[in-house]
């Protein structure tokens, strides 16, 4: 027995050695951490029960059959994060460079197979250097395996991809359809076809960072949610997120007490707004001025920074926040911004976390690049993913609020479950010089005449009253009291129940 025993842990010890010290010394000289280091820093200490260790590849083609590494390139498990269980696979780098095998990907299968029956996140930390080229298509093959099964977890079990290396070709669709995409500056990157290619192809020529580094995908094409500096601050950021999330389709997010009183009140939101209804401030404040305790956490703050996404509490409860940013295109929806705003809003849907919604938006962005971009069809996406939520619904109107976008942003006519609005809201189909100029063109040479009509105009639309007086809008509220009535209004919704008709799955404008 003792001799078995012995066995056992020699080969523990040569799966934990992975790749070999040469190459964990160049993984650390990177500033990298190790497969087993990150899942060290993300699960609590003690925490990990690993699978697979002794699993490897069954490749005999070009001398494969002579470099065997137990657990083939992927560490694969469960443990807990802050007490609550989630599954995590971390791909190995120095074995064989992080490349999938058919091995490989059967080990990833099984963990998400396993994470879907007990109903629990999936975490991935992805570096790869791609399919594993001597395999040919049975690692393309283990790829499409795990892609089906992102589809099949999609909107059941939370999935979070960490980039943390390389992560190219077919392997950037499965961090695509998860959840959330967090990156590594300057040691990671994604792309589906590298430089080479790119300057054979295109005759471009473009380093890896600036093709599909962290910085190109958390500010230019929004694949990405955050970029952290370095491994352990992008684990203990992932770990302080995990709180925002439930653990399945069936469950809440989890509760977390706070001594942030229910009805504290913020006078400093009295004078938010400014008197001039051209000048922005910064929504972020009145976020941070009404949530518990100031935490937010929010979701791509680079990309589409017009509008704000992000989780944060309210009485203890994750919400899930969209708001529109004056400070940034003065809060107009875009192409960028509605496809930000949508996918949030059905996340939060999916994980029946509610959305609190704050408005100040004059409309789409006009303009051919718009247009000829698609804002028509982009724009509907966030429109359909408001309609189609069934989740708490509480949407506050700071200042403006017009035209099709005053539609979209969670209006009453959406399912909106408390709508509210500041005593300065307006709430029209245009602003007022907009709008007289073109009710009263006849008197357009006449400036005095405009500006007495501007000021009929303003003084008939530009308040909440209207709307309020045709129950589109619940209560005009002061604004140091916007958190006590969101907190009430939330805890009135707390066993909200609303199903939409059965269907296989709605057609979104895609």
């Amino acid at each position: 027995m003792k001799q078995i025993l012995e066995q056992l842990e020699s080969k523990r010890a040569a799966a934990r050695l992975g790749g070999g010290q040469k190459r964990i010394d160049a993984q650390h000289a990177k500033g990298k951490l190790t497969a087993r280091e990150r899942i060290e820093v993300l699960l609590d200490e003690g925490s990990f029960e690993e699978w697979d260790m002794f699993v490897e590849h069954r490749c005999t083609d070009f001398g494969m059959d002579k470099t065997h590494i137990p657990g083939d390139g992927v560490v694969i498990g469960y443990g807990t994060i802050n007490g609550r269980l989630v599954f995590v696979f971390s791909q190995d780098f120095t074995v064989f460079g992080g490349a999938l095998s058919e091995a490989h990907a059967e080990k990833i299968c099984k963990l998400m197979d396993q994470a879907m029956k007990v109903g629990v996140p999936v975490i991935g930390l992805n570096d790869s250097g791609g399919a594993r080229i001597q395999e040919g298509v049975a690692s393309l093959a283990g790829y499409a395996e795990v892609f089906q099964r992102n589809v099949m977890a999609s909107g059941v079990i939370p999935q979070i991809s960490m980039i943390m290396g390389p992560c190219a070709g077919g392997a950037v669709y499965s961090p695509a359809m998860t959840d959330f995409i967090f990156m590594v500056k300057d040691s990671s990157y994604m792309f589906v076809t590298g430089p080479d290619v790119v300057k054979t192809v295109t005759h471009e020529t473009v380093t890896a960072e600036e093709l599909g580094g962290a910085i190109t995908h958390t500010s230019k094409s929004g694949v990405a949610d955050l970029a952290f500096e370095n491994d352990v601050e992008a684990l203990l950021m992932l770990r302080r997120f995990y709180n925002y999330i439930p653990l399945n389709n069936r469950e809440k997010a989890p509760y977390r007490p706070t001594q942030d009183p229910v009805d504290r009140a913020d006078k400093s939101l009295d004078t938010l707004v400014p008197d001039n209804p051209n000048k922005p401030y910064d929504m972020k404040e009145l976020i941070v001025k009404t949530v518990d305790d100031g935490e937010f956490f929010e979701l791509q703050p680079g990309y589409a920074a017009n509008i704000v996404t992000g989780f944060a509490r309210m009485d203890g409860n994750v919400v899930g926040i969209v708001a529109n940013q004056p400070l940034v295109l003065a809060g107009c929806l875009d192409i960028k911004s509605s496809i930000k705003a949508a996918r949030f809003v059905r996340f939060c849907d999916a994980f029946n976390i509610p959305v609190v919604t704050f408005v100040d938006v004059p409309g789409f962005m006009p303009g051919t690049a718009q247009e000829y971009g698609g804002i028509i069809k982009h724009g509907a996406k966030l429109l359909y993913a408001y309609a189609e939520c069934t989740v708490p619904k509480i949407t506050v109107i700071t200042r403006k609020a017009y035209g099709g976008a005053y539609d979209v942003m969670a209006s009453k006519h959406l399912r909106g479950d408390v709508n509210l609005a500041w005593p300065n809201a307006e709430i029209a189909v245009m602003g007022a010089k907009g709008a007289v100029e073109i009710i009263f063109r006849q008197d357009k040479d006449d400036p005095e005449k405009l500006a007495a009509r501007e000021a009929e105009y303003k003084a008939r639309f530009a308040n909440p009253f209207v709307a309020g007086s045709r129950g589109f809008i619940d209560d005009v509220i002061q604004p140091h009291e916007t958190r006590k009535r969101i907190c009430r209004s939330l805890a009135m919704l707390k066993d909200k129940k609303l199903e939409n008709p059965w269907r296989k799955h709605g057609n979104i404008p895609l």
